[in-house]
Order: structure tokens, then sequence, then C-alpha cells
């Protein structure tokens, strides 16, 4: 009989626990949808044109690398 009542409770828990992660909390997933800023695809592609293309190439590893050594003419 003891086991029974303790089988009950953690039954009783473990039920309880899911339901308490299903609920949300504050207001439903539709209304933060519409908080987000509209996009506007015109100003995004003219922002990107007017960003300036750089006179040489990057690059990451330039520090890490030896220089490469001067050729000799011929």
């Amino acid at each position: 009989m003891r086991i029974l009542v303790i089988a009950a409770a953690v039954l009783a828990l473990t039920v309880a626990s899911a339901q308490a992660q299903g609920r949300s909390r504050g207001q439903p997933n539709e209304a933060k949808s519409d908080n987000k800023p509209k996009v506007d695809e015109k100003a995004y592609k003219a922002a990107l044109e007017r960003i300036p293309e750089p006179k040489e190439k990057y690059d990451p590893w330039g520090g890490a690398r030896p220089a490469e050594p001067a050729k000799k003419p011929k």
C-alpha cells in the first residue's frame, strides 16, 4: 500500500511539472511578431550599395603567415 501511495505521488508531481512547462507566459506569440519592424528591401539594398569597395583584399591570416619574399627579376 505504501509503495502505491509513493508511486501515485511521483506520478502526480511528474504530470504537474509537465503541465507547467506547457503553459505559455505573457502574451501569445502572434502579438510578439507584430512588434517586429518591417523590413524595407529597397532601403536595405541601397544601404548595401553605399558600402565602399575595399582597395585591397583583406587577409585575416596576414599576421600569422610570413610575408611573401620579393620576386627577383630575371
